[in-house]
């Protein structure tokens, strides 16, 4: 084993050990044929159900993230590259505004 791979190894547990000291555990109840393709997926992939579990709401959460919509209200709040761009009156800014209540916890 050279310096490369154990440089290599200690970037990946210091990754993992960042994930980990930033994670909570909750409690939820799924759906039964959920949990069996949730089993299905750690078989295949050999990881644990609660990583794979993780691992997928953080990926739902992000696109779900993308695909709020913008929605231009009346108020111009800043102008880019000569283009007025006008306040959001969707869902974001409401949900980020949520966001940083829950932070201030």
């Amino acid at each position: 084993m050279g310096n490369q791979s154990l440089s290599k190894l200690l970037e990946l547990w210091e990754e993992h050990a960042s994930k980990v000291s930033k994670q909570t555990e909750v409690t939820l109840s799924i759906n039964d044929t959920d949990i069996i393709r949730l089993a299905a997926l750690a078989d295949v992939y050999k990881l644990p159900q609660n990583e794979i579990i993780a691992t997928l709401i953080h990926e739902a959460l992000n696109e779900l993230e993308a695909r709020m919509p913008y929605i231009p209200g009346k108020k111009v709040i800043r102008i880019e590259d000569g283009d007025e761009i006008f306040q959001d009156t969707g869902p974001m800014p409401e949900y980020l505004a949520a966001q940083k209540r829950y932070l201030a916890k």
